[in-house]
């Protein structure tokens, strides 16, 4: 089989990205190599940057430069109050939302058993723990309303049950079996302020 040209193999790479179809791929690498040439230096010098040093936070999980993100080092956040989301990009829908000034624990997926996806393989060990070592009054379980996202609340609810924490679950203000990223603002500002014991 005949290796395919540099060009191709550009096209291929781009058309694996999330919403990036062979057609899109293609514009975007004629408007790569057409047009200003220092726009596909600065894209390659940033793409290597988030390889070098984006890494998980030790404690959050959210991805971040330093040993703890921005948010976990914030003396302004309530310790107190965590909100487990799935993927560091809910983390961000509520950030933007700017109606929680908790801190937040990433788990990094969801329970998926039809995709071999475990516990073990999510981040529930370091959950237990934080509130194992005291200080959380409530834990939020943000998951997205889907099958697997009300089971990895379920399990969590079941792992965290014992400490005695309040666990509580976002309102239904999110539609059942839609995702976290497709809320607005006011959607998650109500999702929260409904949230209810789980």
């Amino acid at each position: 089989m005949e290796e395919p040209d540099v060009l191709e193999r550009l096209n291929q790479e781009l058309a694996k990205l999330p919403g990036v179809g062979p057609k899109s791929a293609e514009r975007i690498a004629h408007f790569l190599l057409e047009g200003d040439r220092d726009v596909a230096r600065d894209l390659i010098e940033v793409l290597r940057l988030i390889i070098e040093t984006i890494h998980p936070c030790r404690e959050c999980f959210n991805l971040t430069e330093k040993d703890l993100c921005s948010i976990c080092s914030s003396p302004k956040r309530d310790e107190g109050l965590i909100c487990v989301v799935e993927t560091p990009r809910d983390l961000n829908v509520f950030e933007r939302a700017g109606t929680f000034r908790g801190r937040y624990h990433v788990l990094n997926g969801r329970l998926a058993p039809l995709d071999n996806v475990s516990p073990d393989q999510l981040t529930f060990d370091a959950l237990l723990r934080r509130v194992q070592r005291g200080g959380i009054r409530e834990v939020i379980l943000a998951t997205s309303p889907t099958l697997e996202g009300d089971g990895t609340a379920l399990y969590a609810s079941h792992l965290l049950g014992p400490s005695g924490v309040l666990l509580t679950r976002l309102s239904r203000g999110i539609a059942s079996g839609s995702s976290l990223e497709l809320a607005n603002a006011q959607m998650l500002a109500d999702a929260l302020e409904g949230r209810r014991a789980f």
